[in-house]
């Protein structure tokens, strides 16, 4: 057996705002992928995912008896497949902010949940909001607290613009130019960020009020401009959002970025060569970075290793 594949995903805008409901944008990264798949022979590469699934089809049987009008899965089969060696087959790194368990998720979905919602039918908005919210209880054993987009971008495999909490979209961006200069993409920390703890150091600025005015009135306000102008193609504007959001993010969000990388991310900002954003929740992982020349951006950041993900 070898289930489809399902890809991670980038959310290119949006990382903490839009737990304070700011806009947001996130797109599949067909770069890494996961598929689920059975090993007869149980052999010690694919027995920590087996073991993984095992604890997540327990969580999924309480979801399913507490909120069965929620959704419901083919458990028997489920458990059934889980005996015989089933494990999620999967290229996404963990803890680097590109939706690793999301993807995972969508497999389990896609493979065991009855009466799904089927990326087929008419998708309307009604329809995505009941995917994102059980998505968001099964992705919840990984997180803690999820939103359910990782795996909504990974069951949908399109980009998504999410305009507030309740109202989220399948988006349009741009078609990539392969003859522009402009970039975005990823570069490695080299380490590995958890979200939970990231989140919680987010949860305790929300007390002061101060953070608070500074979430409201310049991290969402250039997050959502970031936005509109990605899907415009306004690239002259983007950049100049993208630079005051990346300052933002330097002053106010100093924990989620890596000690040794402050320095480089307050290079960037000086000298125009590239801008970074977090990616995800941060911590380590993967930094996003912004180039209105990719060149000038890859000789300055020679010693990183970095991927492209979208040209424009």
């Amino acid at each position: 057996m070898h289930g489809p594949l399902f890809y991670s995903k980038i959310l290119l805008f949006g990382e903490y705002g839009i737990i304070k409901d700011s806009k947001g944008l996130s797109i599949p990264y067909n770069f890494y992928n996961g598929a689920l798949k059975i090993d007869e022979h149980h052999t010690v590469g694919t027995f920590k995912s087996n073991d993984n699934l095992r604890r997540f089809s327990e969580y999924l049987e309480t979801l399913q008896s507490e909120q069965p009008q929620l959704v419901t899965f083919d458990l028997n089969k489920l458990k059934e497949d889980i005996a015989n060696g089933l494990y999620f087959d999967s290229s996404i790194p963990q803890g680097y902010g590109v939706g690793s368990s999301g993807a995972l998720v969508a497999a389990i979905y896609d493979k065991y949940a009855t009466e799904k919602i089927t990326v087929l039918e008419n998708l309307t908005r009604e329809k995505l909001l009941q995917l994102k919210t059980i998505f968001a209880e099964m992705e919840s054993f990984f997180h803690g607290k999820s939103s359910g987009l990782d795996p909504l971008n990974s069951y949908l495999s399109l980009p998504i613009l999410i305009n507030s909490k309740d109202h989220i979209e399948p988006a349009g961006i741009p078609s990539q130019t392969q003859s522009g200069k402009g970039a975005v993409f990823l570069l490695d920390s080299g380490m590995t960020g958890e979200t939970a703890p990231m989140v919680q150091i987010f949860m305790e600025k929300m007390k002061q009020e101060g953070f608070r005015t500074m979430l409201k009135n310049q991290f969402v306000k250039h997050t959502d401009a970031c936005v509109e102008d990605f899907l415009k193609g306004d690239v002259k504007s983007l950049f100049g959002n993208i630079k005051h959001l990346s300052k933002v993010v330097l002053d106010n969000f100093k924990p989620m970025i890596p000690k040794e990388f402050h320095t480089l991310w307050k290079k960037g900002i000086e000298t125009n060569a590239y801008y970074l954003k977090l990616c995800g929740s941060g911590g380590g992982g993967y930094m996003l970075g912004f180039t209105q020349d990719l060149e000038k951006a890859k000789a300055a950041l020679k010693d990183y290793k970095l991927e492209v993900v979208y040209n424009f």
